[in-house]
């Protein structure tokens, strides 16, 4: 099955489905947009005290 001209989708080399460059360019772009806001949104305390947990016993591995 192949994609025609122009469509966002097709299949790679293995067969698999792929996207094109202007797809995935659009694709980043909307995702980025959807999730930027999300970036700014504070960080529950809990899971901040989680992570750093988590980092000081990676450091202690080290």
């Amino acid at each position: 099955m192949s994609a025609a001209p122009g469509d966002a989708s097709c299949e790679s080399l293995t067969g698999l489905p792929s996207l094109d460059a202007l797809a995935r360019e659009r694709l980043g772009r909307l995702m980025q947009e959807m999730y930027e806001p999300v970036l700014d949104e504070p960080l529950d305390p809990r899971l901040a005290e989680l992570m750093q947990e988590l980092q000081q016993a990676r450091d202690q591995q080290s």
